[in-house]
């Protein structure tokens, strides 16, 4: 196949790169600039996109021996995570910008450009299978638990997947850095990016600040009684303990925590971590890369990229939004979990799993 490999300018993707190169693939290497200002060097392993990332990658492409090229995808990154992430935040909600990233950058923006110029599939390196079911390509587990990432790939519908290649599905990250440092690829010790890679500092809150501005606002308890103030409510999340700058403390003396957003009112509710406790889901925006379940029938279920799952039930399925719509599969669902899960906040990720597959993925919009 004509195989197009995004690189990065880590160890994952570059041994992603290789394996295809080594499995008889035309690959071309592209690395995609998504930073409308990259910085000369990443702070440590925070943040990506930089300059150095991009050299890094482009070395990597000179020892495979394959093209190598640099795609300016700043202003769509712009425009459909880091603006999507700010405008989520101001109205409560809590997004997840890797799932986002996936979903309109990586397999939106990029596979379609190749498809456009004839490659018949795209690679990278995340942690993840594709396996051949008899419904077609099955997304799955990697083996490597510790470094799945099928949660932000379960917004990719059938036909995307099919496109896509997974070729560290199978490997331990350990051993993904030896088979670097085998290969002389430079980047086999370098540390993994984290957190969210657009705030390269980690301070969430200053960011948003910065393009929201101090709104001050009430924290209020679960009787209304206020408790304190903050400067504004786009700076928390469900499930928050820190940083609630709450003079008096609770009659019992226990930790509060965040446990709603009122954007309208800009208040923020907390209470105590009983009332965090989350036993119904309810979600929208479904996106379904496997059969959809019965009514009923056991599920797992997991709301944070690197989260626990647990068991649960489909309780009802919804019709796909807007007026005339075509019925196919449903849009929405509710979910009733096997045993609570703490904070969970709407805006995040509900992904679905049978077994080690990925069923589908649904927007958080409520919680019981």
């Amino acid at each position: 196949m004509r195989v197009l490999a995004a690189m990065s300018g880590g160890v994952d993707s570059a041994v992603a790169a290789a394996r295809a190169v080594d499995a008889g693939h035309e690959v071309v290497g592209v690395h995609l600039a998504l930073a409308r200002n990259p910085q000369t060097l990443r702070a440590g392993a925070r943040g990506c996109c930089t300059i150095e990332d991009a050299g890094d990658a482009r070395r990597v492409a000179d020892i495979l021996g394959i093209p190598f090229y640099v795609w300016d995808l700043a202003e769509r990154f712009q425009e459909d995570v880091i603006d999507d992430f700010v405008a989520e935040y101001k109205v409560g909600r809590t997004p997840n910008p890797c799932v986002r990233c996936n979903q309109k950058i990586k397999f939106a923006a990029l596979l379609d450009k190749a498809v456009a110029l004839g490659f018949d599939a795209v690679s990278t390196g995340h942690y993840a299978q594709m396996i051949d079911g008899p419904h077609g390509p099955e997304l799955h587990r990697a083996l490597d638990m510790g470094k799945d990432q099928s949660y932000v790939l379960a917004v990719l519908p059938p036909d995307r997947l099919a496109r896509s290649l997974f070729p560290l599905g199978d490997t331990l990250k350990d051993d993904v850095r030896r088979e670097a440092a085998e290969r002389g690829l430079r980047v086999a010790s370098k540390p993994d990016s984290h957190d969210i890679c657009f705030i390269s500092d980690g301070d969430t809150q200053g960011f948003l600040a910065k393009r929201l501005g101090a709104q001050p606002g009430p924290i209020v308890g679960t009787d209304g009684q206020q408790l304190g103030e903050h400067s504004g409510a786009y700076g928390f999340t469900v499930g928050q303990r820190r940083g609630l700058s709450i003079g008096t403390p609770a009659a019992d003396g226990r930790p509060r925590y965040v446990l709603s957003i009122e954007p309208v009112s800009n208040t923020v509710v907390v209470g105590s971590a009983e009332e965090l406790q989350v036993n119904g889901i309810s979600g929208a925006e479904a996106t379904w890369c496997a059969p959809v379940p019965d009514l009923g029938e056991p599920v797992s279920v997991q709301v944070r990229a690197h989260g626990r799952a647990v068991p649960a039930r489909v309780l009802s399925y919804g019709p796909a939004a807007g007026e005339g719509a075509v019925q196919t599969l449903p849009a929405t669902l509710e979910v009733a979990l096997d045993e609570p899960i703490n904070g969970v906040a709407t805006g995040q990720t509900l992904v679905l799993y049978r077994g080690t597959q990925v069923i589908g993925s649904s927007t958080i919009s409520a919680t019981s």
